[in-house]
């Protein structure tokens, strides 16, 4: 049997640039492991969490293709708490078992290290025990908005939601072994700070 390899988590608020950091560290020789890619799967047409979704939330949750309708959806769960919590029964169990899918499918092939590109790290208790060690991307709210107002057609107002929801920058920063501060950095410095972040971390 391979030796268990070392696991990375990479958490940071939306717009922060987390999961630039968590391919970079792919990209150095770790196998990433992406919660955000195994939820849109599971909620893509013909995915294992459509059924439940549709029982919870109606027809009107279920796009024309038969996936989830995620604009829809992200707009319901941020005014509504109960319907996140909702949301969140269905998906998380599942998101959690393809996690550890495919971290025994990484580990069975001998992956140097595991990079956990999770997006609620540090709202779930159960993430900070299994890790060796947590990489926190850190930036201003300012940077947060700018960010994603640039990428995609959320206002300001829906940015504001989604971080309102998430923790806050204190409580990464508490979880945090080592924190790259991304803020007017280059992709080419960004990435020179996560690969000294992974000599630090003797990978």
């Amino acid at each position: 049997m391979n030796p268990r390899p070392a696991y990375i988590g990479v958490a940071g608020g939306i717009g922060s640039g987390k999961s630039t950091v968590a391919g970079f560290l792919g990209a150095l020789g770790g196998t990433v492991i992406d919660a955000d890619a195994a939820s849109r799967s599971l909620t893509a047409p013909g995915g294992t969490a459509i059924p439940a979704i549709q029982a919870a939330f109606g027809s009107d949750a279920i796009d024309s293709l038969g996936g989830l309708d995620r604009a829809a959806m992200r707009t319901r769960v941020f005014s509504d708490p109960a319907a996140r919590l909702r949301l969140e029964a269905v998906l998380h169990p599942l998101i959690w078992q393809e996690i550890h899918r495919q971290r025994h499918a990484a580990q069975s092939e001998g992956a140097a290290f595991l990079v956990f590109d999770v997006p609620l790290l540090v709202e779930m208790p159960g993430w900070r025990p299994m890790l060796d060690a947590v990489v926190v991307v850190d930036c201003s709210s300012t940077t947060q908005h700018e960010r994603v107002l640039a990428r995609n057609s959320m206002d300001r107002a829906q940015t504001q939601r989604i971080m309102d929801a998430q923790a806050n920058r204190a409580q990464r920063l508490a979880c945090a072994d080592q924190v790259i501060l991304n803020e007017g950095l280059s992709l080419t410095a960004l990435r020179a700070q996560t690969a000294e972040i992974l000599r630090t971390l003797r990978l």
